[in-house]
């Protein structure tokens, strides 16, 4: 994820930004989905999963918001 977002820093377009940045909330959903497998399959104890969890919530919302705001600096 941290190496798509610095991608963002040379992208060629609002597009290009939009696009890349796109790609990082794909890999961060995916960081979520095997993150709640190690919990569930106990590779990760609870007190591990409640300390990583609010981090990877946090960086899908924040994520999402940085598309959405870009996205709507290009329609105008």
């Amino acid at each position: 994820m941290g190496a798509l977002v610095r991608e963002t820093e040379q992208a060629e377009s609002q597009a290009d930004f939009i696009h890349k940045m796109a790609i990082a909330l794909k890999e961060a959903n995916e960081t979520d989905y095997w993150i709640d497998l190690l919990h569930e399959a106990e590779i990760i104890n609870h007190t591990e999963f409640k300390s990583i969890n609010p981090d990877i919530t946090e960086l899908l919302k924040l994520l999402t918001s940085i598309i959405k705001s870009s996205r709507s600096k290009t329609v105008r």
